[in-house]
């Protein structure tokens, strides 16, 4: 009997890592620039901090890296992040700097940072100039500041393609950004959790994770990179409904199945 193909690994893969954290699945995959899986990608869903992969975009299209910004007490929220850790502020900051925080660490306060360095209604230009149709911040009555908002698989797989291809930003800040997602200082409780470290470091993701009263979000989104550096495969899973909404850890169903999952995509690119 013949081995089965990639393709069929991975629907399989994901069939699996459906049923087992149960909850409402959207999801993109896509290996070699081929369709893969295409579960209700085109619907709306919050994204949470998947979000910050198009705040980044944004802030990457019209702002220089060495740009710098003040981090005042005002600027500080908390949950993920580094920045309301500190016992003390007001350290001058570079574009550079607050991106690597918010992509590596998820910080929430550098989403706030990125709000005055590029207005919500900046930004929802830059998407729209991008070619994100529906991927949109929700602005408030201070310009600077935003809700992460909206999104759909469809559009942050699209985000991470043409990342990956070079065609989404320069090439410096192409660089930039998968050189942070790649780090293996990232996100590791879900599709890199049961990866070695080599393989790791050949994964470039970001994941949002967040609840509401239908219950627990668990996203996560990146791209893959074939031994000879080629991108060989893209991934967009957004996850609601979920169990849990307390655990943020990699015991929760959702980030079980996403690293059962992320041993089957890596085996295939």
């Amino acid at each position: 009997m013949n081995a089965p193909s990639a393709v069929t690994r991975i629907r399989r893969a994901y069939t699996r890592a459906k049923s087992a954290a149960g909850g409402t699945w959207h999801a993109r995959i896509s290996l070699h620039g081929g369709p893969v899986v295409a579960d209700r990608d085109n619907e709306l869903v919050k994204g949470y901090s998947i979000q910050k992969l198009f705040v980044a975009a944004a802030v990457l299209t019209r702002v220089p890296l060495e740009r710098r910004i003040r981090l005042r007490e005002e600027d500080i929220l908390g949950g993920s992040g580094l920045y309301h850790l500190q016992p003390a502020v007001g350290d001058d900051l570079t574009a550079a700097g607050v991106l690597t925080a918010m992509l590596l660490v998820s910080d929430n306060t550098a989403v706030r940072l990125c709000g005055r360095l590029v207005p919500a209604a900046e930004v929802n230009e830059t998407l729209a100039a991008l070619g994100f149709e529906r991927t949109r911040v929700e602005p408030t009555p201070d310009p600077a500041r935003f809700y992460l908002g909206d999104t759909t698989p469809r559009e942050t797989h699209d985000l991470l393609t043409r990342l990956a291809a070079g065609t989404l930003l320069s090439r410096a800040g192409t660089a930039f950004m998968l050189n942070v997602l790649r780090s293996p200082s990232g996100y590791h409780d879900g599709i890199r959790h049961d990866l070695s470290g080599p393989a790791r470091r050949s994964v470039a993701t970001k994941h949002g994770a967040d609840h509401d009263a239908g219950g627990a979000a668990r996203h996560e989104a990146g791209i893959m990179f074939a031994e000879n550096e080629t991108p060989a495969l893209v991934y967009s899973l957004f996850t609601t409904a979920l169990p849990a909404p307390d655990d943020y850890g990699p015991t929760h169903p959702a980030a079980k199945a996403h690293a059962a999952l992320g041993r089957i995509l890596r085996k295939s690119c």
